[in-house]
């Protein structure tokens, strides 16, 4: 499977803005708006991704709210496949299945509708899951979690940043494979 050049990286990288402090002291958020804005950088991303994943055979793309639906619905346009939302407790009309997970302090929840994978006749769909980055794991660990027990298969988690000092990656490795686009150290 491909990967980037480490020009191409350092290209993606310098289209992500860095916005200190927020959404509290001592974040260095990752703000991805700048690579969408960006048309080059952002087709040789999606590129990328398609040449990636364009041979796995892929039934479905699942992405995490909210960022994971922009890259998730434009690869899963491009690889002519289908799209599932993997979202928030009361952001889906229809019933969902749900998974918890633990925060520093507390408890979240990522929900799928019951019916998510039931387009196609097959046992066990294939289904890549995809978002913006990967930080403590939590949530992406949710999301596989959800995935399998709504009776698909996560092949692969994609990121398409990998916040590696907060070793999130090895958390989700338990459950399924990683893919990280970029690398931040």
């Amino acid at each position: 499977m491909s990967h980037l050049s480490d020009a191409d990286k350092i290209y993606l990288l310098n289209s992500i803005r860095e916005i200190e402090d927020f959404p509290k002291p001592g974040i260095k958020f990752k703000d991805i708006t700048t690579l969408l804005g960006n048309a080059e950088a952002f087709t040789l991303l999606m590129d990328h991704l398609v040449e990636r994943y364009s041979a796995m055979d892929i039934d479905y793309i699942a992405g995490i709210e909210s960022r994971g639906f922009i890259f998730g619905a434009a690869l899963a346009s491009r690889l002519k496949t289908r799209f599932v939302p993997i979202r928030k407790p009361g952001k889906l009309p229809y019933t969902t299945i749900s998974e918890k997970y633990s925060l520093e302090y507390g408890v979240d929840e990522v929900c799928i509708h019951i019916d998510a994978f039931s387009a196609i006749n097959t046992s066990k769909p294939k289904v890549l899951l995809i978002d913006d980055l990967i930080a403590t794991g939590g949530t992406a660990t949710a999301a596989v979690n959800l995935i399998n027990k709504a009776g698909a298969e996560c092949i692969e988690a994609c990121f398409i940043m990998n916040l590696t000092f907060l070793q999130g990656d090895l958390y989700i490795k338990k459950t399924t494979s990683v893919y990280s686009v970029l690398e931040v150290f």
